[in-house]
């Protein structure tokens, strides 16, 4: 197809909504445009793998189409067949793992992961967000910290030490009849929740991993974390780091140096600052993003930080829902140098 038929201004407007590399493979980008996307000449030599990082693969079973699709154990099997060396699983309301699950029942999962050849990677819950600690309903602030002693409880029985936790919000932005808790109120209520949690945690040999999140109005800078965390003067206070709940504003390749040895567990989600609004969309397939990810496993590799690497997605695919798990498989094995 001719560029003649096109003004530039057309083209310019196909370009910014498009990019100018994907119109130039299409023949009808600018001649400039079709200059800066020209094909490198190929290499003879094999590409070999990057720099080889020392972390772990896991994955969040959010990622799969659980319980709706596929039983624990099916989910367990397929991520091990993937590659993942971890799942971290999720404490509900009711499920497998909630409440209502006996002890024996807790152990028999962690039994049963072990024995397909996956570790539990730690412990995540939604349920921080209906019954956080700062709630302004003291029943729901009680409700909060009683499903927190029960998940210490749980991580334990599943062989983790790892539990995150979300201290607190001063809102929820998709709930918005909800009246904002002001911030001194939510640092209060957030250090009393955690403090009251600690000799349980410590008795249970759990960590309980503060997690970053822009969108819960608190905590909102890598020095607030620090000195959160520190407060409470406990080795069973640490911190689990989203790479992907910051990105809206700042970057994590940039936390993480300040926040150093107390990043405890992490979660690696993908964002792409293309998405102007917040909302689930942001969070992308690792790789779909404008996450420096080189720049941010360096950091992470000289504070150094050497646990598991956990992708964490909220939109598992319909059809062929194994594909999204094969594929962070083969993402991380190619940011951790593993292959090429």
């Amino acid at each position: 197809m001719s560029n003649d038929s096109l003004s530039r201004r057309e083209i310019l407007a196909y370009s910014a909504a498009f990019g100018s590399a994907f119109l130039a493979a299409q023949g009808i980008a600018a001649e400039d445009a079709k200059a800066k996307v020209e094909k490198p000449k190929e290499s003879p030599v094999a590409k070999q793998p990057g720099k080889k990082y020392a972390m772990k693969k896991s994955i969040n079973l959010w990622a799969l189409p659980y319980p709706q699709k596929m039983t624990l154990k099916e989910c367990f099997q397929l991520c091990k067949d993937a590659g993942f060396e971890g799942v971290e699983v999720n404490y509900a309301l009711e499920g497998d793992l909630c409440p209502e699950t006996s002890p024996e029942q807790i152990k028999a999962i962690g039994e049963m992961a072990r024995k397909i050849g996956i570790e539990i990677s730690g412990v995540c819950s939604f349920l921080f967000w209906p019954y956080a600690f700062t709630h302004e309903d003291p029943e729901r602030r009680k409700k909060g910290l009683e499903l927190a002693e029960q998940m210490i409880k749980a991580a334990r029985l599943l062989g983790t030490d790892n539990l995150l936790v979300v201290p607190g919000s001063v809102y929820a932005p998709w709930i918005p009849d909800e009246p904002p808790v002001p911030h001194d109120v939510a640092l209060k209520r957030a250090t009393d929740g955690v403090k009251s949690l600690i000799p349980s945690a410590k008795k249970h040999g759990v960590s309980l991993n503060m997690e970053n999140i822009f969108a819960n109005g608190f905590l909102h800078s890598p020095q607030e974390m620090n000195q959160f965390v520190d407060s409470f003067g406990s080795e069973q206070v640490q911190i689990h780091f989203d790479t992907g709940n910051i990105m809206q504003y700042h970057f994590p390749e940039h936390w993480i140096p300040i926040l150093g040895k107390r990043i405890k567990n992490i979660h690696l989600k993908e964002y792409s600052k293309k998405v102007h609004e917040f909302n689930l969309n942001a969070f992308r397939l690792l790789l779909d993003g404008t996450t420096n990810w080189p720049a941010v496993l360096e950091a992470l590799d000289k504070i150094p930080y050497r646990g598991y690497l956990t992708f964490e997605y909220f939109n598992p695919f319909p059809h062929f829902h194994e594909a999204i798990v094969y594929h962070t498989s083969d993402a991380m094995d190619r940011m951790l140098g593993r292959k090429a």
